[in-house]
């Protein structure tokens, strides 16, 4: 692929777009499909999806995508990336197929069960020298780009407590969800991994010394039942830094409204949180305290959802390879692990 820009000229010619394929196209792959055309930066050639009615849904939205059946017919089509959105237990082996066949990979989370799979496929984008991007679609939020922008500049001072929550008043509609060798996990593998990734990459990812989790199933400790997965989780990670980073995440709490989702950081200089309002799963607000007074630094509308999939198209159109900060990804699945007590 050239390195000059997709859509621009190289030595007097047009360099096509990358073409790019969707693995998976329920609702949240049509959603970053739909990202990613707006985004105008890659053409999307083929979609493939075990439901043929939604293959032909996210059709009509790419008409002049090839409807095909597997992942090796995407490959086949020859496509410059993949972007899969597939059940978890599939994402590393899918991922890794991919870019041993030379396509970079935008994949929904989680990118392994495991860090050890985790792990697997970030040494197949490293081997293959092909970009490799995770749906961490909360990093951005306008929120918290400006909150990270305040601890990088040392304005809140040293920063020693973190308190992240995501309690979802539903729970997934998919059976594999809650089996565990098939989703890695419950509500951790698929909530609590957001707030992770949000608190280690707010802080520029310190060292985490210690992390510990309780988990629960219907109201019961989970205590090493291998039938279900945890639908309430707290845990608790010590940095190196000091500082003590809490959480919670679960699915189906009855908590008065569809969502509670928040990131709060303490710092000896102040303090700064991202919330979601009236109970929602799209609107946050952003604010930074200073003692008992507070201003606004984000607020709504804000249109994040599809952003982390237009950034890696307009990446993989730059012409971007690997991305040694992949490897911040299995960080991220070695704190899920040591919470599962793995």
């Amino acid at each position: 692929m050239s390195e000059a820009p997709a859509g621009k000229p190289a030595q007097g010619r047009v360099v096509a777009r990358p073409r790019v394929g969707f693995l998976g196209v329920g609702w949240i792959g049509r959603h970053r499909l739909e990202a990613i055309l707006e985004a105008g930066a890659v053409e999307v050639a083929a979609i493939a999806d075990p439901s043929v009615e939604m293959a032909a849904e996210a059709g009509r939205l790419a008409p002049g995508a090839a409807l095909v059946g597997t992942l090796d017919d995407l490959l086949d089509s020859g496509v410059d990336g993949v972007a899969i959105a597939s059940p978890s237990a599939l994402h590393a082996e899918q991922a890794i197929r991919a870019l041993a066949w030379g396509a970079a990979v935008f994949c929904q989370k989680p990118l392994g069960r495991t860090a050890d799979e985790a792990q697997a496929v970030v040494d197949a984008a490293r081997a293959a020298d092909r970009l490799l991007c995770i749906d961490l679609s909360y990093r951005f939020t306008e929120g918290m780009r400006q909150i990270r922008e305040l601890l990088a500049a040392g304005e809140l001072g040293r920063v020693h407590a973190v308190d992240l929550v995501f309690h979802n008043a539903y729970g997934p509609d998919k059976p594999w969800f809650y089996d565990p060798a098939l989703a890695g996990g419950g509500c951790v593998m698929d909530l609590g991994v957001h707030l992770v990734d949000l608190a280690l990459w707010a802080l520029d990812f310190p060292q985490v010394n210690e992390a510990a989790g309780k988990l629960f199933a219907g109201g019961e400790p989970l205590a090493g039942r291998s039938d279900t997965v945890e639908d309430y989780a707290v845990a608790t990670l010590e940095l190196a830094t000091g500082a003590v980073v809490r959480l919670a995440c679960s699915w189906r709490l009855q908590a008065g409204c569809d969502a509670v989702i928040s990131a709060s950081f303490y710092g000896t200089e102040g303090g700064a949180a991202l919330k979601n309002l009236g109970g929602s799963f799209y609107d946050f607000t952003a604010e930074r305290y200073r003692g008992t007074a507070r201003e606004t630094l984000a607020s709504p509308p804000d249109a994040w959802g599809g952003r982390a999939a237009a950034d890696w198209a307009r990446r993989l159109a730059a012409g971007e390879r690997f991305d040694p900060a992949a490897q911040r990804l299995v960080d991220v699945a070695r704190v899920l692990d040591r919470i599962y007590g793995r």
